[in-house]
């Protein structure tokens, strides 16, 4: 067998176990930042050198909100609130045109002049931004720090743009996984709503003998007068008959 052949089989065993480590990340985590905490430490392992111990953080856009979900450390999550302050830097600039940023020395590097200026006293020399492309509105980056100068040769580069890429595929599939918990966290929460409500309203037609139209008079004039959600007026009724808690049984 060649060394190209070797070489070329060992890139797809790499690849194949990184997709592996971030699926594995996706059904482990409790949440989305569970993911990417677990994220940044892996591209923090896999970057960083012997001499050189990198900082990584993935920031998220959105909604005109910038946010630094997760980060390898506090210093990491400094660096990027930074850019926030000046609305600039590679990172923001990597996830807003989608387009791989590096700095190779901030004492020297002219793109980001405040910017650069602020986090050179910080102690860090270059950084890698890289884009992790998302579904929707949504953008996304992975910031790579490092106190060295031109501490990113083109073959760490290219591992940080493969580990975005396969972070890109994890990440919407752990987005998608928290939207359909939350969509049905809501859906439970909204079905226990309606039912507290209904046997509040039960029991307001016991006590007073009336139909079940003229129980939710009562309980609606109740929240009117009280400024009081519907639902924490029922829970009140229902608390009152010594009712506490509401679930809501699905066959």
């Amino acid at each position: 067998m060649t060394d190209n052949a070797t070489g070329s089989r060992e890139t797809k065993d790499s690849e194949h176990g990184l997709a592996a480590t971030l699926q594995d990340l996706v059904l482990a985590s409790a949440d989305v930042e569970e993911f990417l905490t677990g994220l940044v430490t892996v591209v923090g392992k896999a970057l960083a050198e012997p001499d050189d111990e990198v900082l990584c953080a993935v920031t998220l856009l959105r909604s005109r909100m910038k946010t630094t979900v997760a980060s390898s450390s506090e210093h990491a999550r400094k660096m990027d609130e930074i850019q926030y302050r000046f609305d600039d830097g590679p990172c923001l600039r990597a996830a807003r045109e989608d387009e791989t940023y590096y700095v190779r020395d901030f004492q020297e590097d002219d793109r980001f002049p405040g910017y650069s200026q602020a986090i050179a006293g910080h102690g860090l020399r270059s950084a890698l931004a890289v884009p992790i492309r998302l579904d929707g509105d949504t953008r996304s980056a992975l910031n790579i720090y490092s106190p060295n100068a031109s501490a990113f040769d083109p073959p760490a580069i290219a591992a940080a743009q493969e580990l975005a890429d396969e972070a890109s595929a994890s990440l919407r599939l752990a987005l998608r996984i928290a939207r359909l918990t939350d969509s049905g966290a809501n859906l439970m929460a909204a079905m226990e709503s309606r039912t507290a409500i209904d046997l509040a309203a039960g029991v307001i037609m016991a006590q007073n003998r009336c139909s079940q139209d003229d129980a939710m008079t009562i309980l609606k004039a109740a929240s009117n007068t009280r400024n009081t959600k519907l639902r924490d007026v029922a829970a009140a009724v229902l608390a009152s008959v010594g009712q506490d808690s509401v679930t809501t049984h699905f066959s």
